[in-house]
């Protein structure tokens, strides 16, 4: 039976994994990164947050929503 430790462990493994997934470099994946659209409202992501946070796969707006939303979840 495994404790709550490797409990915490196999979570974290497993976000860490899937995001690791999501958001692998450009050049081994083949992603334009330029022409990414917010994933929440299909807007072009500016450039400035392509190049502050090349990674974000939602523009500013939608982004702060989902964290004001996670917020109130906790």
């Amino acid at each position: 039976m495994a404790d709550p430790a490797d409990n915490a462990g196999a979570v974290i493994e497993h976000h860490l994994a899937n995001s690791l997934a999501r958001h692998r470099l450009p050049e081994f994946t083949g992603i334009d990164w330029a022409k990414l659209e917010c994933e929440e409202c299909g807007e072009e992501i500016p450039a400035a947050r392509r190049e502050a946070a090349p990674w974000a796969t939602t523009c500013i707006d939608c982004q702060s929503i989902r964290e004001e939303k996670s917020r109130h979840v906790r």
